[in-house]
């Protein structure tokens, strides 16, 4: 199995909608980390798993789309609480529409939230 992995930062602002957050239900910031990692048993004719391009052209997309945004304003997190587990699935899901190469099997998202937290969506694409 290949796997490659391309990764981009950024600030984002966000606060949790759960009962009782704590410091965590104020408006806050991250210096979030979003790392994706390509996988699949074969490469393409030129001896890519993924063109790298795409890749980083995808995180471009992503840093500008929530680059000093909070989270909770935005569509795709509507009725959600705006966790980092939510934030690697609404990735996963922008990805997979942006960056389609054959030979890519599964994606994993892992987004940072510090340098001590993270959650990662993993699935088939």
């Amino acid at each position: 199995m290949y796997a490659t992995t391309v990764l981009t930062d950024f600030v984002a602002q966000h606060y949790l909608t759960v009962p009782d957050p704590g410091p965590e239900g104020v408006p806050h910031s991250h210096h979030f980390e979003v790392e994706l990692t390509f996988r699949g048993p074969e490469l393409n004719q030129y001896d890519y798993l993924v063109d790298i391009d795409d890749a980083e052209g995808a995180l471009a997309d992503l840093a500008d789309r929530y680059r000093d945004e909070l989270l909770n304003d935005l569509p795709e997190f509507e009725g959600r609480n705006p966790s980092v587990e939510r934030f690697a699935r609404v990735v996963f899901e922008r990805v997979t529409d942006a960056v389609t190469d054959d030979t890519v099997t599964e994606l994993a998202v892992t987004v940072w939230e510090d340098d001590a937290a993270a959650a990662t969506y993993d699935a088939p694409v």
